[in-house]
């Protein structure tokens, strides 16, 4: 069996310089990653941070095997952006995933990769990409095993790829939440979204933890973690597992995953694993049955019991 591709998703939250040179040098330098996505996903003001070092970077993780994909922004809002999606789809030699249509087309006819934050719902979305000289199709994230398996059937030569782990974005928008709660206006922001290396956690009334908060972007609160559903998922015909990356150790997180795919260890052991780590999460499988996306297969097992 042809071996499946580790994917270390984007870093969808403000960390600091020197933190996310460290994670990218640690991913380089420990794990058994096949492929590394550098880029700002979330807002276009945190891009100045960091595309400075993403030369360095992405050399570093070339050097070390891994393919690097460029991801873009899920929301495109002014011409300036629309500029800046122009610049790099002009990049040579570096893979770049479409997360807003409007860069699809630029992208047209060159190698790329669509994000799962395009919704790629059903086989005539998906060809269509495909003629369009995507490689690879991110799912979104939503989607029931059964669609998966739907879309797994036209294939066209696309790698597919499914998030088995982290928190799941749900929304994105022009307001910027994280500066509204700390009743700042999104020009005079602060980058107060760096103050919560994970999201910030947002409570309903009764203090029922609901959702998490990333500056422009809505987030699950559950963590998703699918490692139940990989044997099948490979068996169905995706070959792409992506981990999206939080505050925890992802090298060991990665390590997980990694003896999951080869069938080296249970899904049971990864969650004793991940629960070792004393990391506050709770996990979630909930939209791959086609059920309320918080939901875990093991509560709902319970339930029926």
């Amino acid at each position: 069996m042809t071996r499946s591709r580790l994917v270390m998703g984007p870093v969808l939250f403000h960390w600091d310089e020197s933190r996310k040179i460290d994670f990218y040098n640690r991913i380089a330098d420990e794990t058994d990653v096949d492929t590394v996505h550098v880029g700002e996903v979330v807002c276009a003001k945190r891009m100045p941070f960091f595309d400075k070092h993403l030369p360095d970077v992405i050399e570093r993780l070339q050097r070390a095997g891994k393919e690097v994909v460029l991801s873009t922004l899920a929301l495109v809002m002014n011409e300036r952006e629309v500029n800046q999606l122009r610049d790099i789809a002009q990049m040579p030699g570096l893979l770049i995933e479409a997360n807003d249509v409007s860069i699809v087309r630029l992208l047209a006819g060159q190698t790329h990769m669509i994000g799962p934050y395009i919704n790629t719902y059903n086989e005539g979305t998906f060809s269509y990409f495909a003629d369009k000289g995507a490689k690879r199709i991110a799912l979104p994230w939503e989607l029931p095993m059964s669609s998966i398996a739907k879309l797994c059937n036209v294939r066209k030569a696309v790698e597919i790829e499914v998030q088995v782990f982290g928190r799941i974005p749900l929304a994105i928008s022009a307001r910027c939440y994280s500066a509204r709660a700390h009743g700042l206006h999104k020009d005079g922001c602060r980058y107060v979204c760096s103050e919560h290396q994970d999201g910030m956690d947002v409570e309903t009334l009764d203090e029922t933890p609901f959702l998490a908060v990333n500056g422009l972007q809505t987030l699950s609160y559950h963590y998703t973690e699918l490692s139940d559903h990989i044997a099948q998922m490979q068996d169905t015909g995706v070959s792409a597992f992506r981990l999206s990356p939080h505050s925890l150790n992802m090298t060991k997180v990665s390590d997980l995953y990694r003896q999951v795919l080869a069938h080296e260890t249970s899904p049971e052991e990864l969650r004793h694993h991940l629960n070792e780590m004393h990391f506050p999460m709770s996990f979630a499988d909930g939209f791959l049955h086609g059920v309320p996306g918080a939901e875990f297969r093991q509560t709902l097992d319970q339930r029926a019991e």
